[in-house]
């Protein structure tokens, strides 16, 4: 296992893609569940004030950077790291499915979207074994549950935004055995084409964030003030322990 950093207390795995990777393979090999957060900074901000957030961010198996802001948070500790978009691990583990002929499910988003995400994945991998999605409108968890762990999954991805989505895996992950469990919050649409992804630059300079507000205004309210704050708290945080 690689070395870990902390970011106002919370583990982040410091991987590159390929690495994380390796480590789903491992579990999955050994049959362990394995539950990966893709932690961006109102996740870390969430778990300074949610007692049980910050338990399952603390007790996950992987936690993988899918934020500028939690590489930027690490690079004011002086180490440099490189994000792992959420959606673009979600797109590895769905060619692992189908390469490895390996059972996954897909749990998130309005039912044309998760519809035309299936549609879409199997259109470029026709071998793909997606036996069981579901629409993330449901409040029934241990029914869905259930039917999920009739289906015994190898991959299961989650769409239904933080912290429902990573409140979910953590009652799916006491149900199934050697699962890999991951949350992608609106990833999804993105697999689906309802959402355009951002253009190459935005994802090299690390403002796809930006590029989603300019899409979705109404993501503006959500990002901030939760972003120059965690920053704020952060240099704080560096500035007290350096003290």
């Amino acid at each position: 296992m690689k070395k870990k950093a902390t970011v106002l207390n919370c583990p982040i795995n410091l991987y590159n893609a390929d690495e994380a990777l390796e480590e789903v393979r491992c579990a999955l090999n050994e049959k362990r569940n394995f539950h990966i957060i893709t932690i961006n900074p109102e996740m870390i901000m969430n778990a300074q004030k949610n007692k049980d957030f910050f338990h399952i961010v603390n007790n996950s198996d992987m936690n993988i950077i899918d934020s500028v802001g939690v590489k930027i948070a690490l690079k004011l500790k002086g180490i440099n790291q490189n994000q792992i978009r959420g959606v673009d691990f979600a797109r590895l583990l769905v060619k692992e499915a189908a390469q490895k002929n390996l059972k996954i499910a897909f749990i998130g988003a309005k039912e044309e979207v998760i519809k035309k995400t299936c549609e879409n994945f199997l259109k470029q991998y026709p071998s793909l074994n997606i036996v069981y999605s579901r629409n993330g409108y449901f409040n029934n968890d241990e029914e869905i549950i259930e039917e999920i762990k009739q289906k015994t999954p190898d991959i299961v991805l989650v769409g239904l935004g933080s912290p429902r989505q990573e409140e979910f895996i953590t009652k799916l992950k006491t149900q199934l055995q050697g699962a890999a469990m991951v949350g992608i919050g609106g990833a999804f649409d993105v697999f689906s084409g309802l959402i355009k992804e951002a253009p190459k630059i935005y994802q090299k300079l690390g403002l796809e964030w930006l590029y989603r507000t300019i899409l979705q205004p109404e993501r503006f309210k959500r990002i901030f003030p939760v972003l120059p704050l965690f920053l704020m708290k952060c240099i704080i945080s560096n500035i007290a322990k350096k003290g």
